[in-house]
This record gives C-alpha cells, sequence and structure tokens, in this order.
C-alpha cells in the first residue's frame, strides 16, 4: 500500500533572499516547513557564505528545477585582494599572500581578458561530482582529483568599485559559473592574488529581485497562521501562497503549444499528441504545454520524430 505523503499539495517557486551562514539544503528544509510543502527541491545550491536569490521549487514545480539550474545568474561580488586561500573565499586556508600593486587600468585590462565564451577549472570546493561524491568531499581529504576545464560564458563583468585591495563586481554569468574560481583566475592575473570576502546573487534567469522574501518575513507569515488556524487547512496559508512564482515561470523561455480537450487527456496520459499551431519544430525541441479550455500549464514535452509533442514532465493536479 502507497504511503501517504504528509504536507500540502502546493505548486510553485518561492524566491528566497538566503542569508548568510545558511546551507542551501537547511534553507530548503525550512521553507518546506513554512509551506507546509509535502515536497520541495532547490535549483542550484548557494555556498552558506553567499547570499541572495535561491530559487525554491515546492509539489510539482521541482519537476522543473533543472530548467533553472542551467539558466543565467547575476551576482554582486567583493574580492579581496593579496590573498590567496584554499577554497577561494573566506572561509578557506591562506595560502598565499603577495602584496597588491594593482592600478585601475591593469584591473580593468585584467577583467577584460574574463568576458564572453572562456574555458573554466571547476574548484576542488564545488559540488561537482566525482565517482558519485562531491569534489569537496576529496578536497577535505587533502585529495586533488584532476578536473577538465569547462566551457562557460561571461556575459558582462563590470567593477562598481576598486578601493586599495578591495574591488566590488557585477557579474552576469552562465550556468556552471564558479564565482569564486573566477576571482581566483582574476587574482592570478594580477599577479597578486584574490579571494571572494563577500557573494551576493541577485537575480537568477529573469527572476524580479523585489519578489524574493527573506526567512524571517516568512517565518512572520508562519507564526500568524500558527497562531490564528488549523496549520492543515490550505485557507490559512493563503498569504503565503500568494508570494509563489507560478510552475511554468521555470520554463518560460521555450516556446509554447495549446492541447485541445481530447489531446490534453491523452497528454496528461503520457501520450505523444499533435498540437494547435502551424509552427514546426526541430525533433527533440522541448515546448510548454497548455490547456486549450482552461489555459492550464500541463508540462513540458518533446518533439518526437512524428512531429508530435509527447511529455517530458508532466504535472499532476491533485
Amino acid at each position: 500500500m502507497a504511503r501517504t505523503r504528509k504536507g500540502r499539495a502546493v505548486n510553485g517557486i518561492i524566491l528566497l533572499n538566503k542569508g548568510l551562514c545558511l546551507s542551501s539544503n537547511h534553507a530548503l528544509q525550512q521553507v518546506k516547513r513554512m509551506f507546509n510543502a509535502a515536497k520541495a527541491g532547490h535549483t542550484g545550491a548557494l555556498d552558506p557564505l553567499a547570499t541572495g536569490m535561491l530559487p525554491i521549487c515546492l509539489g510539482e514545480a521541482t519537476k522543473f528545477s533543472q530548467f533553472l539550474l542551467e539558466t543565467d545568474k547575476t551576482y554582486q561580488v567583493t574580492a579581496k585582494l593579496g590573498v590567496r586561500t584554499t577554497t577561494s573565499d573566506a572561509d578557506g586556508e591562506v595560502v598565499e599572500t603577495l602584496p597588491v600593486n594593482v592600478t585601475e587600468a591593469q584591473l580593468f585590462a585584467a577583467c577584460e581578458q574574463f568576458k564572453g565564451p572562456i574555458k573554466q577549472v571547476p574548484s576542488m570546493f564545488s559540488a561537482l561530482k566525482h565517482q558519485g561524491k562531491p569534489l569537496y568531499f576529496y578536497a577535505r581529504q587533502g585529495i586533488d582529483i584532476p578536473r577538465e576545464a569547462r566551457d562557460i560564458t561571461i556575459f558582462s563583468l563590470s567593477i562598481d568599485r576598486f578601493a586599495a585591495d578591495e574591488v566590488d563586481m557585477t557579474v552576469h554569468s552562465s550556468k556552471g559559473t564558479y564565482i569564486r574560481s573566477l576571482v581566483d583566475d582574476l587574482g592570478q592575473v594580477l599577479g597578486c592574488g584574490a579571494y571572494v570576502s563577500k557573494l551576493h546573487r541577485t537575480q537568477v534567469t529573469d527572476y524580479p529581485a523585489d519578489k524574493m522574501m527573506t526567512m524571517e518575513s516568512l517565518q512572520a507569515l508562519r507564526n500568524e497562521i500558527d497562531s490564528e488556524a488549523d496549520v492543515s487547512d490550505d485557507q490559512a496559508f493563503i498569504a503565503m501562497d500568494q508570494l509563489l512564482m507560478p510552475m511554468d515561470s521555470a520554463v518560460k523561455t521555450l516556446d509554447s503549444a495549446e492541447l485541445e480537450r481530447i489531446a490534453e487527456g491523452f497528454f496528461r496520459n503520457g501520450n505523444p499528441v499533435n498540437f494547435m499551431g502551424t509552427t514546426e519544430y526541430p525533433e527533440e525541441s522541448l515546448i510548454r504545454a497548455y490547456s486549450q479550455d482552461s489555459g492550464l500549464f500541463l508540462g513540458v514535452g518533446f518533439i518526437d520524430s512524428d512531429g508530435k509533442i509527447a511529455p517530458k514532465r508532466s504535472v499532476v493536479y491533485t
């Protein structure tokens, strides 16, 4: 007999403004509890020393978290020059200290080298997996694992402040970019070393920063619910649920198609179907699917060899 899942069947994405010294998984568990959600997942970890936007998917939205992992991100970062650490941030041990004799012109010239498509070697303190374990597992044991350089893109990199041995920058980058590695590489080019002393993620894809909620604000709303209502009642969570971004916001860069009533039923049951519209898409193209009748988001499908849309991630509404 299937075990009944505890919690509410709430679907959507909350934009958490993660605070300092909080792991992404801990933040996920707190948010899940606050919403009394049956299921939750985040969309790319932020280090405990990093703050800012952490989209957390609830319910059926977790099926689309991978799409947010693959989007571009924007960061505000402070680099400390003259020091290199094991982790390329303030949490690591100092491995090198050098004098800082960097001019503004040298800094701008160095930054130019990192703009556009570049290769980056991931840090040993990243969460990339090797034989099923994250690289930081080996790094903490003093084991160095050879890593291949990966293709990333730095769409923009601006210098916001340069004062003695500190540099404030805004970086807009592609998926897979490690800001700590970027700052360490910048320090190497400048010849003085550098590490990240502060990191704040301001944006994931084009989610609005003003929609972010702090953990404290969410907790205050939950405290109101606890003091006034039965926490098992969905009606009690109306104010909190209104903060959620819709599920399809995670995949809005994809083209969309509408399905007629009969096709909608087949799609929900896992079958490829014809869809409305005259656009022809290449095979394997990913498409957002919606109900023609209700406008309801049905999930993401792919174009099969017959030109039909086959379910890849379909939404189950309860």
